[in-house]
C-alpha cells in the first residue's frame, strides 16, 4: 500500500522495487531477465518460509519439543520446503558482493531442486552468464533481501506472493507482445473469476500460462471467506519456461501444483488430464491458432458437436472444455471476437449446436487494447452443462449478452484495464442475471437477456452489440467540456512525442560521436 510521508505520498513498495529492479536489467532483454529477479523473489519466499520453521524447530517448545532443525522430514510434514545451508538467504546474501555470486545462486538452485523433488526442473539457473554483471546481481540480491525482512511466513508469503504477480504484470508490459503468452492481464483474469464464482471443486485451465488464474480463484475463495483446500486445481502448459513459472507463482502462495503439468505437445495431442471432469473451467487460449494439429486429430472424441477447421483452433478449445466439463460443470474463457459470428469451414454449424444444446449462458464484449500480445477484438464466454436446476433458475431458453466495449481506461497508450467497478458491474449484471432472487432488467446499449428464437433469427451471431441495441441518448452532453477534454489529451501527446523525437535525436549523437572515435 502507499504510504503517505507528510504531504508527500510514497509509492507502493512493489512500484519502487520494480524501479529498482528494471535499472539493475541494464543490456538484458525483459524476457530473460524475468527469470533472474523471479526465481531470486521465489528463492527468498521459501528461505523466509524455512528460517521461520526452523527457528521454531530449534527452540524445541510444545510440539516441537525434541525435534531437529535439520531433519527433511519435519518440513515436508509442515509443506515447507527444505532449504540446504548453502542455499539459504542469509548465506547468499553474504556473498552477495564477490564476483562469483553468479555461481553461487546457481548452485543453490540445483541444491534446492535436489532437496525438493516437486521443484525437480522448477528453478532458474541462469545466474553465472556473463551478459549478468555480478554486481548488479549483488544489488539485486540485496534488494529482494529487504522484502518482508523479519516478518512471519504467512506475511512474508502474503508480501513476497504480492510481489511476484506485480513483477509478472510489469515483465509483461515490458516485454510486449511476446510477455502475453504467458501472462493474461489481472482485470480480465479478477472479471472471469468473479463472475464464475469457484467456491468449491475441480478448477481446470487447460493452457495455464503463469498460473494467473489459479491464484485469483483462490483469492476469491480467500476474500469470500471460504474454505481454500475447497477447491483442487489442474493444468497444462507447453511451454517449460513458462510452466516454470506457473509453478513457482503457485508455491509462492503455497498452492498444491502437483497437477499441473507440462508437456511441449499441449493440450490438444497430448491431453494431461483426459479422465478430468472439472467444475469449473477458466482459460485464455491463445487466439486463432493455425497450427495446432488439426489434421491428425480429424476423428477425435471430442468433437461432439462437429469437427473443427484444421486453420483454427477457436472451437477445438471449445470442445474440449466442454468435453472436460462435470455434469454442473461451468466454463468462463476468452476467445477472439471472430468466434461470434464466423461460418468457416463449418464453424458456423458448431456454434448452432452448442447454442441449440443450451450449452451458452453469457457472452461478454470486451474492450480493445485489454491484451499485450493482441489488437485482436476479444470476447468472454460463460458456458454451462446444466442451465436447467441447481443453484440457478432454469436459463435453457435465454442467452445473456453484456457490451463492455466502452468500459475501462488506458494505463499508457497501448493498454486498457478493467476497474474494480467495471468488474463488478458487469459481474453483478450476470449474477442477478443468473440467480433465482436477482434483480435483473435489460440495459439499452449494455445488456441484453435475449431468447434462443431471436438468436435463431440473427443466424446464430453471437455478437452483443446486434442484441443489446444503441445506449438511450445522453441528455447532459457538454460540447465545451468535451472539447477542453480531447484538447488537453492531444497536447499531451505532442509533448510525449517531443520527448521521444529529443530522445532519438541524443541517441543517433551518442552513436555518431562513437563512429568519429
Amino acid at each position: 500500500m502507499a504510504k503517505k510521508n507528510g504531504t508527500k505520498t510514497e509509492e507502493p513498495l512493489e512500484k519502487q522495487l520494480w524501479k529498482t529492479a528494471d535499472k539493475l536489467r541494464k543490456n538484458i532483454d525483459a524476457a530473460e531477465y524475468k527469470h533472474i529477479v523471479l526465481g531470486l523473489i521465489f528463492l527468498k519466499y521459501i528461505s523466509d518460509a524455512f528460517e521461520e520453521l526452523y527457528e521454531k524447530l530449534k527452540k524445541g517448545e510444545g510440539e516441537y519439543a525434541g525435534a531437529d532443525p535439520e531433519d527433511k522430514d519435519e518440513y515436508k510434514a509442515e509443506n515447507v520446503f527444505f532449504v540446504p545451508a548453502d542455499a539459504r538467504w542469509n548465506y547468499l546474501q553474504s556473498k552477495a558482493k564477490q564476483p562469483t555470486i553468479g555461481k553461487t545462486v546457481d548452485e543453490a538452485m540445483d541444491a534446492i531442486e535436489k532437496e525438493n523433488p516437486s521443484l525437480k526442473g522448477v528453478l532458474p539457473k541462469v545466474y553465472a552468464r556473463q551478459n549478468l554483471d555480478p554486481t548488479s546481481l549483488g544489488e539485486l540480491i540485496d534488494l529482494i533481501g529487504n522484502i518482508a525482512l523479519g516478518d512471519a511466513k504467512a506475511r512474508s508469503a502474503d508480501i513476497l506472493g504480492h510481489v511476484f504477480e506485480y513483477f509478472l504484470g510489469e515483465f509483461a508490459l515490458a516485454e510486449g507482445k511476446k510477455g502475453g503468452q504467458f501472462y493474461t492481464p489481472r482485470s480480465v483474469v479478477e472479471l472471469l473469476v468473479e463472475m464464475l464464482e469457484p467456491y468449491k471443486g475441480r478448477v481446470f485451465d487447460p493452457c495455464c500460462g503463469s498460473g494467473g488464474m489459479f491464484v485469483q480463484s483462490e483469492k476469491f475463495v480467500n476474500e469470500h471467506q471460504g474454505r481454500i483446500n475447497d477447491i483442487s486445481i489442474y493444468g497444462q502448459e507447453s511451454n517449460q519456461t513458462t510452466w516454470r513459472l506457473c509453478k513457482m507463482n503457485l508455491a509462492i502462495r503455497g498452492i498444491d501444483s502437483s497437477q499441473v503439468k507440462w508437456n511441449n505437445e499441449g493440450s490438444f495431442l497430448n491431453d494431461a488430464h483426459k479422465d478430468l471432469k472439472a467444475d469449473y473451467i477458466i482459460a485464455n487460449p491463445p487466439f486463432n491458432v493455425s497450427d495446432w494439429s488439426g489434421d491428425l486429430l480429424r476423428k477425435d472424441g471430442r468433437w461432439q458437436y462437429g469437427v473443427p477447421p484444421v486453420g483454427n483452433a477457436n472451437y477445438a478449445w471449445i470442445q474440449h472444455f466442454l468435453y472436460h466439463l462435470a455434469p454442473s460443470g461451468q466454463a468462463g474463457f476468452v476467445l477472439a471476437k471472430g468466434s461470434l459470428t464466423s461460418k468457416t469451414s463449418g464453424e458456423g454449424e458448431i456454434r448452432k449446436k452448442l447454442i441449440e444444446a443450451g450449452l451458452v449462458d453469457c457472452i461478454v464484449n470486451l474492450p480493445a487494447k485489454l491484451f499485450l500480445n493482441t489488437q485482436i477484438p476479444a470476447s468472454l464466454w460463460f458456458m454451462s452443462r446444466n442451465r436447467a436446476n441447481g443453484k440457478y433458475r432454469d436459463r435453457r431458453n435465454e442467452i445473456l449478452f453484456i457490451d463492455a466495449r466502452n468500459m475501462g481506461h488506458l494505463i499508457n497508450r497501448r493498454t486498457r484495464k478493467l476497474s474494480k467497478e467495471d468488474i463488478q458491474k458487469i459481474a453483478d449484471t450476470y449474477h442477478n442475471w443468473r440467480n433465482p432472487e436477482g434483480d435483473y432488467q435489460d440495459i439499452k446499449g449494455f445488456c441484453k437477456s435475449a431468447t434462443v428464437d431471436e438468436v435463431r433469427q440473427l443466424d446464430y451471431v453471437l455478437t452483443p452489440g446486434r442484441y443489446v441495441g444503441l445506449p438511450e441518448e445522453e441528455d447532459d452532453f457538454d460540447f465545451n467540456e468535451r472539447f477542453t477534454k480531447l484538447k488537453a489529451e492531444f497536447e499531451e501527446q505532442l509533448k510525449e512525442e517531443a520527448e521521444l523525437n529529443k530522445r532519438i535525436l541524443e541517441n543517433l549523437a551518442k552513436i555518431e560521436l562513437k563512429d568519429e572515435n
